[in-house]
């Protein structure tokens, strides 16, 4: 099952209202730039723990979903405490990380959470088959999202909607992941953003 059909503890998951693209945000003129179009789901990829707070709630304020990152977020200790705080204070619409207890705790606390998978050799693979299996996350956002027969071997393999990311740099690129089975691109390239408007 994919996009909004998947189930999460029996609530439907985030189809990301039909967008194929992810728009992930570097720098505050980027998260501008987004408040301004038609995207509603948007990727935060790196802040600092002070501005959490106030770009969450500018998000809010222009009707946007933010998956928020947590590994790459400056000041913040990256534990399952730090992803509890994170859940009931900032209260994104999902979180990001390569740690499968940050994932269960986002979980725990009904916030959409994405496991990130660095796929650097058949070791990897394995291990993230391995990890998907037992902490079972909303999404998995697959690194890099350049390789259409993994992304097509794990939506074959795994129940998990795949999101493909990293070294996305065309619209050729971007099709070959769609088409392989990713359920959407997670990418900080303008021009691709504006290719896949909704």
């Amino acid at each position: 099952m994919r996009g909004d059909a998947q189930k999460n503890g029996g609530e439907a998951l985030p189809g990301f209202h039909g967008q194929k693209v992810l728009p992930a945000v570097r720098r505050m003129k980027d998260l501008e730039y987004l408040l301004g179009t038609s995207y509603t789901w948007l990727v935060l990829l790196e802040s600092h723990i002070s501005q959490l707070n106030s770009i969450s709630q500018l998000a809010r304020q222009h009707r946007k979903q933010l998956l928020v990152h947590v590994d790459l977020i400056q000041g913040l200790k990256n534990d399952d405490y730090a992803i509890e705080f994170l859940c009931q204070t900032v209260k994104p619409a999902g979180i990001i990380s390569t740690r499968s207890s940050a994932v269960a705790t986002a979980k725990k606390h009904k916030t959409a959470a994405i496991q990130r998978h660095f796929m650097l050799d058949s070791l990897a693979l394995d291990m993230s088959y391995k990890l998907s299996d037992k902490t079972r996350p909303d999404y998995i956002e697959l690194m890099p999202g350049v390789m259409p027969q993994i992304i097509a071997e794990m939506s074959q393999r795994l129940d998990i909607p795949i999101l493909a990311g990293g070294l996305i740099r065309t619209i050729e690129e971007t099709e070959l992941a769609l088409r392989a089975g990713a359920v959407a691109v997670t990418t900080s390239r303008r021009e691709l953003w504006d290719a896949y408007r909704p």
